[in-house]
């Protein structure tokens, strides 16, 4: 038995111990009254007048105290036995009645007592109280024929006692009353004794066998009580003891015993059998089959008792009396009437068990279920012909084999302490028990099979079904849900959990344990290049290798996309800067293997690596250590790709930073303090402002507008980055249109990425109705479009171009000549202006080379018929370099930096720039329609005096 069996088991009989305590003092105590009343009984009492009390009141008393002890208990109880009980009260207080007037005239009037008088009514009516009271313990017939046999076996029983008292005494007694001249009523007095005590154990042997199973131990203590009763008051009637019988002798202790057994009876019994409850396990009591052998036998027993009184009638020569020969009589009819009935129903009950077993048999027989009943040694004694279907074994080939002998042996451990368990347990709490285990084939294989087994016999009873299918989708449906379905790796789910296993039980100290997070560089490009299907190949190539170049026990898996990961399980080396130096070869390997070329279709394509390692510390989680791998490969990425990075603590701190600068972006935005500049584009020739560029700057707290490159990344990968551009679009268009009603008619130009031209969260018809609103002139307003995102579609961005062009919104193409995607856009895009990259203009006066291409970028602006600009014009070389190249517009700190709408209204009055070189250089032709499209030029935090 297992420790929580064993102390449940312990605890309940620390339980019955304790009332079974209670239940033996009663028992003891009952045990010294009657024996103490026994010992004076014997002893006479030491005087004939105490004799004389404790025979007459003592009795008395005696069956008083269980008349208030059953009258009480029945109303008390709330059961169906409560008449019954109410009954034995009534019979009681006649007997206390009787002995009450036996002491009356014994005690009191100090003579004998008369016969008949008031105790003999008394006494007359104990007994059918009593009788009718045995009839409501009972266990009450269902049918007709059973009230019948009923009748039967008290009148077999009674019968059969009357024949045997007849022959033996009472026809003595009734011939001596009749010889004496006895009075009619003393002579019926002198046989009702012994005939109601007859009824009365006639009833007692035939309802010991049909007893209800309530309250049983109290109901046998009352039929124990009556049975002393009827005993002693048989020795009473006996001619032998009647003679010499007076008041005190031992006989009346059996009366007294009875009398305080019945008392005992509803109170003690109930005590012991609530408290006493018997421990899971014990095994039940064999007293019912006892009982029910002797029920079966009961009417052959009276029979033979019949027959031995009219046996000694003839052995001893005396001539039979009628009454015998009528009782006799009686008793056979009886005994033949009863075995016609229980014929009939043996009968009937045999063709119903008949029509039973068949539909069972066929229930059996016809299941898809095995069915198997296995002796207490395990042999099985019954195999259902189902086997063959499932197991594909016979039947008869399983029968007499052991069970053990077809369970896995990997299961037969787990199977044999689950039998264990459910024998052990109390059949009422647990009536069944399910278990699931391979059992062996016909052909050797091991079949998943589960069964529901219950108790029969002191063995089982297994039914049996086939559930390898069901186990096999299990495991499909658990494999599934914890791999990637494209290249068969663990998911995140599943190596989450791995990275909590090795941070877990013996590994939890281990510092060794690395996870790596891989990003495949380029293949985004491959995978719009080739196709999904060239990118799912490549992604299958990528785990194979990944998969086949970690070590036994470790753990590669794909997170998403192509993302993949794998954990490291450290080796309980203890240095730890030889475990990084060992982890970061291991990690440099895995890249120049995931760097090698991939074969797709009949080409082959590279992407690279960059690998993020990040070692488990002492207390971290799971999700904390893939985070710091997550950190380390973006640092990676962001250091120039292609390369491993460990993590160290001040990545994390970068990640706070920044997300405090985007938390600080969201307040800004929603509380305004943003400020609108705008940079003014001057024509290289003549100084002229033909247009200004909008740019927003953020106000500090000092009421300094910067722009510091730092924000300027948390703004682009922000989820505010598309509030800022609507409202940057917005304000630059109201204050353009402002500018206009004041008689500066000049272009405005705003940058938006492609992206963001497409994002459905500024649809076309918001520029229509900005535009609309404000009244701004045609021209006036220039989208200059940045980005060159090999992801954005072309013909989409194409599309929302030429409706922008619609609406007289005038298009530049930003960042010209950077960019692989720059020649396409130009070939594509319906682009009226090209602005030079400032890369280009920054190296245009110390390098040849940059000379020429800037050179040649602006022949090819000048021949397909479009306006040039160039940014980040800082120097006056440059002003004369590019202007000599056939550059027409410039912008940048050679003229002005941005400017607040004061200052810019100030140098639009003014007009123009002074520009550097003008009188030497060679004037260049002017471009008409002198709005250009500008973006914010440097990156470069710029202080400008507030506004």
């Amino acid at each position: 038995m297992s420790a929580p069996a064993g102390a449940l088991g312990a605890f309940l009989s620390r339980r019955s111990t304790v009332g079974g305590a209670s239940a033996l003092v009663s028992q003891l105590l009952v045990g010294l009254v009657c024996g103490g009343y026994t010992v004076g009984a014997a002893l006479g009492w030491g005087s004939s007048e105490l004799a004389l009390i404790m025979g007459d009141f003592g009795l008395s008393a005696a069956a008083l105290v269980a008349a208030v002890s059953c009258y009480f208990y029945a109303r008390n109880g709330g059961d169906r036995f409560r008449p019954a009980w109410l009954l034995f009260s009534l019979s009681s207080l006649m007997a206390a009645g009787g002995n009450a007037v036996w002491g009356w005239y014994e005690v009191v009037l100090d003579r004998s007592v008369p016969s008949p008088t008031l105790a003999d009514a008394f006494f007359l009516c104990f007994a059918p109280p009593a009788i009718i009271g045995l009839l409501v313990l009972a266990k009450r017939p269902v049918t007709r024929a059973g009230w019948v046999c009923l009748a039967l076996d008290s009148w077999l029983i009674g019968g059969s006692l009357l024949t045997l008292s007849w022959s033996l005494a009472l026809a003595h007694t009734a011939h001596l009353a009749d010889a004496e001249g006895a009075s009619v009523a003393r002579a019926a007095l002198a046989l009702a004794y012994p005939l109601l005590d007859i009824v009365l154990v006639s009833m007692v042997l035939a309802l010991h066998f049909r007893r209800s199973n309530v309250n049983r131990s109290a109901v046998n203590t009352a039929v124990a009580a009556l049975a002393l009763t009827v005993l002693s008051d048989a020795l009473f009637t006996s001619p032998l003891l009647r003679q010499a019988y007076h008041s005190g002798q031992l006989l009346d202790a059996g009366w007294f015993a009875g009398s305080v057994l019945l008392a005992y009876a509803p109170w003690g019994t109930k005590s012991a059998t609530d408290n006493a409850l018997p421990p899971r396990g014990t095994p039940r009591s064999t007293s019912r089959p006892i009982a029910g052998s002797l029920a079966a036998l009961t009417p052959y027993l009276a029979a033979a008792v019949c027959t031995l009184g009219i046996l000694s009638n003839v052995i001893e020569g005396r001539r039979v009396d009628r009454v015998v020969v009528f009782t006799g009589c009686t008793v056979v009819l009886a005994l033949v009437v009863r075995q016609g009935i229980m014929l009939v129903d043996n009968i009937a009950l045999t063709q119903e068990l008949a029509q039973k077993e068949n539909h069972f048999r066929s229930l059996v027989q016809g299941s898809s279920d095995v069915i198997m009943i296995a002796a207490p040694t395990g042999v099985l004694r019954y195999v259902s012909p189902a086997a063959v279907g499932v197991y594909g074994r016979e039947a008869d080939d399983l029968v007499g084999a052991e069970l053990a002998s077809i369970i896995h042996p990997e299961d037969l451990g787990r199977v044999v302490h689950e039998v264990r368990r459910f024998l052990a347990a109390c059949p009422g709490e647990e009536p069944t028990t399910r278990i699931e285990c391979r059992f062996r084939s016909g052909t050797g294989d091991w079949l998943n099979v589960e069964s529901t087994v219950n108790r029969h016999q002191g063995g089982l009873i297994l039914n049996s079904r086939d559930v390898t299918e069901r186990v096999r989708l299990q495991a499909q449906l658990q494999h599934n849900a914890e791999h990637d379905p494209l290249t068969d790796l663990p998911n995140r789910a599943l190596f989450t959990e791995r990275v909590r296993q090795a941070l877990g039980g013996r590994r939890s100290g281990d510092t060794g344990t690395a996870v790596l997070f891989l990003d495949l560089d380029g293949f985004k490009a491959v995978n719009d290049r080739l196709g999904h299907q060239a990118g799912d190949e490549l992604l299958i190539q990528a785990a194979r290798r990944l998969h086949e170049s970690v070590r036994v026990g470790d753990t590669a898996a794909r997170l998403g996309g192509d993302e993949f990961a794998a954990i490291i399980l450290g080796d309980g080396i203890r240095d730890q800067p030889a475990r990084e130096c060992q982890v970061h070869e291991i990690a440099d390997r895995l890249r120049l293997t995931l760097s090698q070329p991939y074969r797709i279709g009949a080409g082959e394509v590279r992407v690279a690596a960059s690998i993020g390692v990040a070692f488990a510390e002492p207390g971290i989680s799971p999700s904390d250590l893939m985070r710091n791998a997550d950190l380390a490969m973006y640092r990676a990425k962001a250091g120039g790709k292609n390369r491993v990075e460990l993590y160290a603590p001040q990545m994390q701190a970068e990640v706070v930073r920044r997300s405090e600068l985007a938390a600080r972006l969201r307040t800004a935005l929603r509380d305004g303090e943003f400020a609108l500049l705008h940079q003014p584009v001057v024509h290289l020739a003549s100084g002229a402002v033909a247009a200004v560029a909008a740019q927003a700057r953020w106000r500090s707290a000092q009421g300094i507008l910067f722009t510091p490159a730092e924000f300027l990344r948390v703004a682009e990968d922000s989820d505010r980055t598309a509030e800022l551009g609507r409202w940057l679009l917005e304000e630059a268009v109201e204050q353009a249109a402002d500018r206009a009603r004041a008689g500066y008619p000049v272009s405005v130009t705003v940058r938006l990425s492609a992206g963001r031209l497409l994002d459905k969260g500024m649809p076309f018809g918001s520029v229509e109705s900005l535009l609309t609103r404000h009244s701004l002139p045609a021209g006036t307003l220039v989208i200059e479009v940045t980005d060159s995102d090999p992801r954005i579609s072309f013909d989409e961005l194409e599309q929302r171009l030429v409706a922008l062009r619609r609406l007289g919104v005038r298009i530049a193409l930003d960042g010209f000549g950077s960019g692989y995607a720059a020649i396409n856009a130009l070939r594509r895009l319906p682009i009226d202006v090209l602005k030079l990259d400032r890369g280009l203009v920054e190296g245009v006066v110390e390098s040849a080379r940059l000379h020429k291409i800037t050179s040649g970028l602006l022949r090819i602006a000048c021949d397909l018929g479009m306006q040039s600009v160039a940014d980040g014009v800082d120097l006056p070389e440059q002003v004369i370099a590019l202007r000599a190249m056939g550059c027409t517009h410039g912008q940048g700190m050679a003229f002005s930096g941005p400017l607040d709408e004061y200052r810019l209204r100030r140098a639009l009055a003014r007009g123009e720039f002074p520009v550097p070189g003008s009188g030497s250089a060679t004037a260049q032709p002017v471009l008409t329609g002198g709005s250009i499209p500008l973006l914010s030029g440097s990156h470069v935090e710029t202080p400008v005096p507030p506004a």
